[in-house]
């Protein structure tokens, strides 16, 4: 027995293709029944790594009492929220004016008119926790629908007067520098000085935030924003949110130390992470930052990607209906697979014990661990330590292997690629691995030739199926991983390509009255609002994205035009970020990229000169964020890309480098070293 699920690509929907639920896609099929058959709707919003979503299913929508009572009375539409963010980000919405809070499983009822009248998230079945049961829920609302159409009518008419309130109109006034110093004074106060992150359980990794903070030491030098970020990438990486055995990091931690995850492993995160560790080795020189960065890639190269090079979006944290079942050990095991000698030495570094700290087994983490009073009782040093420690996890990754391995969302997002394409090149530029570049270009070239279309960027693909015109965030995250992969190559069509990517995405979502950028294109479906985001949630907002990276894009073509449209979004999103200055903290490195001084550098040389490699080289290893610069082998190349260089030439023949700094330029130089003083001191 099926539903109109079965269908359907998306991991998640098929996930509940067998329910005895009638569930129907969003479409017209399901919202033309619920009007003619005067029925509420019932809409239900997860995905398919969602703990609680799978919790939900089994109590409610896998239950035959609970699908004749749903059956009977609503026309109920499953929706993906990693393939429609824009049904998600209304729904949420009116979550969250409702009952104060959100998440998913995300549960709306809602008029045929697809209006809401009643919102909420997971229900059980029947009312426990003082929380009302799922089946008194649908009973009595269906009640109300039928019985008292007059508060229907009021409720939803109130719901549509508060969406309309919270459309972002452009104020008179533009955020200035100070917003950037607000968003870390939030920061440190949110900031868990003994186990890093920002807030209580549970704690999310944010990686936007560290990437913001790095930023505001390097353009304030206020020591306490990089201790901040430092803290965090260490204590999230000896937690038990870090796979120690294979590698990745799950979604967020349950408690305040990092211990718990949620196991699920989004590539999103990962990605992310990647920026954050590769930027923080760039900035401090630690080895330790690049061998979490190398590890993590390790782990996306093993397990979330596919023949043809592209990236899945996630691993769910369920395996044989038991959370976190694949990831957990027993001493006993540890002791069996290794040795007593080799496993002792791993369970005194890893945390286990015969007791467990995670429901009797255990998470292997390195939060109490004290790696030089261990030494000394192993009599080991550093190098022989490690050595053995990674013969154990091989061997127990091999062991693991061997386990009913969690489900695989396979479906391949155009925004989630380009965030890890963007964190792969970057991770190639700086640790010199040429390897992970050309896999952030293979899967670059995967996108261009799947995922657009006559034109078109499309935000899902799976089985040779593309789906969804793309949002905001696939064209944001596209002109990441071209700007990306430019200033890791220097390969003058991924600037163009750029170039192209940000006028097409002015052209379908810039909103043209009171700046910024919409979710959802001019030519997409028309929901019943349409919104703009700039908080940064799990992941950063499209326009914070869009923000940044016109802005990198502006001083590397000289396109002032750029500039100017992120200037019009400091009046547009005023209002919304001044107050929380800290939910838009990628936002705010656009602030600190045209608030405070930038630098413009122009490289013009063969790419066989050892004057140009020695100083690409170098720069690589340099944290630069706010220096842009443009390399070509002649004036006459550069032109094509950044018409200001038309006049920039070579000087005797040699590599030239001219360095431009708060609108005055310096005089070109070929002396290398006075090139690595202007840019890098």
């Amino acid at each position: 027995m099926v539903n109109k699920l079965a269908n359907e690509k998306s991991p998640y929907l098929l996930q509940h293709a067998e329910n005895p639920v009638d569930w129907y896609p969003w479409g017209d099929e399901a919202f033309n029944k619920a009007k003619q058959e005067n029925k509420p709707i019932f809409l239900s919003v997860g995905y398919s790594a969602c703990h609680w979503c799978h919790v939900f299913a089994h109590e409610s929508f896998e239950d035959v009492e609970v699908a004749k009572l749903l059956n009977e009375r609503f026309v109920s539409i499953k929706v993906d929220r990693e393939e429609r963010p824009d049904i998600d980000a209304v729904y949420m919405k009116v979550c969250q004016m409702m009952t104060g809070q959100g998440g998913w499983p995300l549960s709306i009822f809602m008029t045929p008119e697809k209006i809401p009248f009643y919102a909420g998230t997971y229900f059980p079945k029947e009312s426990r926790y003082g929380m009302p049961g799922f089946i008194e829920v649908i009973t009595q609302l269906y009640r109300k629908f039928t019985e008292d159409p007059d508060h229907i009518s009021e409720v939803t008419k109130s719901v549509t007067q508060a969406l309309q309130q919270t459309a972002t109109q452009k104020s008179e006034q533009r955020l200035t520098k100070d917003v950037a110093d607000k968003a870390f004074h939030l920061l440190e106060k949110l900031f868990d000085r003994k186990h890093g992150g920002f807030g209580g359980a549970p704690k999310f990794p944010a990686p936007h935030n560290l990437l913001f903070l790095m930023r505001y030491y390097n353009t304030t030098g206020n020591d306490a924003a990089l201790e901040m970020a430092e803290v965090t990438l260490k204590a999230m990486a000896k937690g038990g949110i870090y796979d120690h055995v294979g590698f990745g990091f799950s979604r967020y931690s349950t408690d305040d130390e990092w211990l718990v995850p949620h196991f699920e492993k989004m590539l999103y995160d990962n990605a992310l992470l990647l920026m954050a560790y590769t930027e923080c080795y760039q900035l401090t020189g630690d080895s330790y930052y690049q061998e979490i960065g190398e590890e993590i890639i390790g782990f996306i190269t093993r397990e979330m990607i596919n023949a043809e090079g592209v990236f899945y979006s996630a691993i769910d944290a369920d395996s044989e209906g038991v959370e976190g079942k694949y990831y957990i050990w027993e001493k006993e095991e540890i002791i069996g697979i290794l040795d007593s000698e080799l496993g002792q030495l791993y369970c005194d570094v890893y945390g286990i014990t015969e007791k467990g700290n995670f429901e009797g087994m255990n998470i292997p983490n390195q939060i109490d661990t004290d790696l030089t009073a261990i030494k000394k009782d192993y009599n080991l040093n550093d190098e022989l330590l490690y050595k053995k420690l990674g013969s154990g996890r091989k061997q127990l990754l091999k062991a693991r292997s061997e386990r009913v391995y969690p489900h695989v969302d396979d479906k391949m997002l155009t925004s989630w690629n380009a965030l890890m394409i963007a964190a792969l090149a970057k991770a190639g530029k700086v640790f010199g691995r040429q390897s992970y570049v050309d896999t952030a270009k293979k899967a670059l070239d995967f996108l261009e030739e799947n995922l657009i279309v006559h034109d078109r960027v499309m935000a899902r693909y799976l089985d040779g199926d593309v789906k969804h015109k793309g949002y905001i965030d696939d064209y944001a995250f596209l002109l990441w991983a071209y700007v990306e992969l430019y200033e890791t190559t220097y390969e003058s069509s991924y600037l163009k390509n750029a170039n192209k990517t940000a006028d097409d995405m002015f052209d379908l979502f810039w909103d043209k009255q009171d700046g910024g950028f919409f979710f959802y294109g001019s030519d997409s479906e028309e929901l019943i609002m349409r919104g703009k985001e700039v908080y940064d949630a799990a992941i950063p907002s499209g326009n914070s994205v869009a923000a940044v990276m016109l802005t990198r894009l502006g001083h590397l073509t000289g396109e002032t035009a750029y500039l100017d449209r992120v200037d019009e979004m400091y009046y547009t999103f005023k209002d919304d970020v001044e107050p929380y200055a800290n939910g838009s903290t990628f936002f705010m490195q656009s602030i600190l990229l045209t608030e405070f001084p930038t630098k413009e550098v122009v490289i013009i040389g063969d790419q066989t000169d050892k004057t140009r490699q020695d100083l690409i080289e170098k720069l690589n290893r340099s944290f630069l964020p706010s220096t842009a610069i443009l390399v070509g082998e002649s004036s006459a190349a550069l032109g094509k890309i950044a018409p200001f260089t038309h006049e920039y030439r070579k000087v005797e023949g040699k590599t030239t480098i001219y360095v431009c700094e708060n609108f005055a330029c310096n005089k070109p130089t070929t002396e290398l070293k006075q090139a690595i003083t202007m840019i890098v001191d």
